[in-house]
C-alpha cells in the first residue's frame, strides 16, 4: 500500500509541454457566431463525402480496413503516389507524434522555427527530446537560421511549409537547399497541410522531394480543404523504409470507417475541390487588401488564413481588437502561444462572416 511519498513519474519532457489550446468557438449568448479561428472551410465539405459518411450509419460494429486501402489507393491515384508508400493517421497530428515516436528518444534534438506548429513542439518533448527553435525571417522560415541549428544530434527538422499562423512558404529551391545540407540521418519532415491552396509556380507540397530521398516525409491533412476537420484524418507519404516504420507503431485501426469512407469520397469530387479553392482566392484578396486600407499590417499568405498584425502606428492592441470581435460573434485566434502577442489569426470565411469582420475592424479602429 503507497504511504503517499511517491506516485508516478511521467517521462523526461512531459510536465514542459504547454497544454494545446484550440481556437475559440463561441461568442455571447444570442449573437450570431462567425468562428474564423480554426482555419476550417466555410463551404463545409463535399456532399459526396456527406454521402458516404451517412451510408456507414448501419455498419457501426464492425471494425475498419485497418490498411485503409481504399483511401490509400484513392490517394495514389490523385497524386500519381505509389500507395504503399502512404500511411494514413487520425489527422496528420498523430503521423507527426508517430514521426516523433519513431526517431527521437532522450538527448535527440529537433528543429522547427518560431513560429511553426505547436504540435512539433509537443511531439518532441512527449519522447524526451529536445525542441530547438530556428528564428524566423519576416514571419518566414528562414533556411540559414535553420541549418545553423543543425547539430550531430537532430534527428528531425519540421518544417511547416505553408506555415500555419503566418501563412508564409518557402520556395521548393530553398526547401531541396535545405535537405541537401542536412545530414542523411535526419528526417526532414514537411507539413503540408495548407498545401491545396497555394497558387505558386516556386512551391511544391513535398512529393518530389519525397520520391527521391530517403530521409523526407510530407504530411497532409483533410481538416482544411475537403472540410473533414471533424472525423481527423490525415496521411503522409514516405520513402519504404519510413512507411514501414510508421506502420509499425501506429494503431491497428487508427483510422476510422467513416473517415476512410467520407475522405475517398472527397478525393473524388474535383468540383467542390475548385469551388472552395476559388472561394478562398478571391476572399484572401479582398479581405487583406481591406485590411491593408485600415491600417492594419496583413502578412502576405498563400493558405486559407491571413496574419493580422497590429502596429504601434494604429494605437490599439490585438487583445483589445479580439475582446470588440468576440462581443460581435467574430472569433479570432489569439497568438501568445505563438510569440505573436499583437497579431490575430483570421481564417478566410463565408462572404457574410468577410465582410462582418472588416467593418467591426473599421468600427474598432475608428473608435480607438
Amino acid at each position: 500500500m503507497s504511504d503517499g511519498a511517491s506516485r508516478p513519474v511521467p517521462g523526461p519532457g512531459i510536465l514542459e509541454i504547454a497544454t494545446y489550446v484550440p481556437g475559440k468557438s463561441k461568442g455571447p449568448a444570442g449573437v450570431r457566431v462567425h468562428k474564423l479561428s480554426s482555419n476550417e472551410t466555410p463551404l463545409g465539405p463535399s456532399p459526396a463525402a456527406i454521402k458516404a459518411y451517412g451510408g456507414l450509419s448501419g455498419r457501426l460494429e464492425l471494425y475498419p480496413d485497418g490498411s485503409a486501402a481504399a483511401l490509400r489507393t484513392a490517394l495514389g491515384e490523385r497524386y500519381g503516389l505509389n500507395a504503399d508508400h502512404i500511411v494514413c493517421g487520425a489527422g496528420s497530428d498523430e503521423l507527426l507524434s508517430l514521426i516523433a515516436q519513431a526517431y527521437l528518444g532522450p538527448g535527440d534534438e529537433a528543429v522547427f522555427t518560431r513560429h511553426g506548429f505547436l504540435v512539433y513542439e509537443i511531439a518532441i518533448r512527449t519522447n524526451g527530446a529536445v525542441p530547438v527553435v530556428a528564428e524566423e525571417t519576416d514571419h518566414r522560415a528562414d533556411v540559414d537560421n535553420i541549418l545553423a541549428c543543425v547539430t550531430d544530434k537532430t534527428k528531425i527538422v519540421f518544417l511547416a511549409n505553408p506555415n500555419n499562423p503566418t501563412g508564409t512558404f518557402v520556395p521548393i529551391e530553398e526547401v531541396r537547399r535545405l535537405h541537401q545540407n542536412l545530414p542523411s540521418s535526419t528526417v526532414l519532415v514537411i507539413d503540408a497541410a495548407y498545401a491545396e491552396y497555394v497558387r505558386r509556380n516556386d512551391y511544391e507540397a513535398g512529393i518530389e522531394l519525397v520520391s527521391s530521398a530517403d530521409n523526407v516525409i510530407m504530411t497532409r491533412t483533410f481538416s482544411k480543404v475537403f472540410g473533414l476537420a471533424a472525423l481527423r484524418l490525415g496521411w503522409a507519404y514516405a520513402p519504404a523504409q519510413i512507411a514501414d516504420v510508421l506502420n509499425r507503431i501506429r494503431g491497428p485501426f487508427n483510422v476510422n470507417a467513416a473517415a476512410i469512407a467520407a475522405g475517398t469520397a472527397a478525393l473524388g469530387d474535383r468540383a467542390h475541390l475548385e469551388a472552395t479553392i476559388e472561394h478562398n482566392d478571391i476572399w484572401l484578396e479582398r479581405v487583406s487588401a481591406a485590411l491593408r486600407d485600415l491600417g492594419l499590417q496583413v502578412t502576405p499568405s498563400v493558405g486559407n488564413f491571413i496574419l493580422v498584425n497590429f502596429p504601434d502606428e494604429v494605437g490599439r492592441r490585438a487583445v483589445d481588437a479580439d475582446a470588440f470581435l468576440i462581443e460581435r460573434g467574430l472569433i479570432l485566434r489569439r497568438l501568445e502561444n505563438y510569440h505573436l502577442p499583437n497579431a490575430l489569426r483570421m481564417t478566410i470565411g463565408s462572404e457574410e462572416a468577410n465582410k462582418a469582420l472588416i467593418s467591426a475592424l473599421a468600427e474598432f479602429l475608428k473608435n480607438g
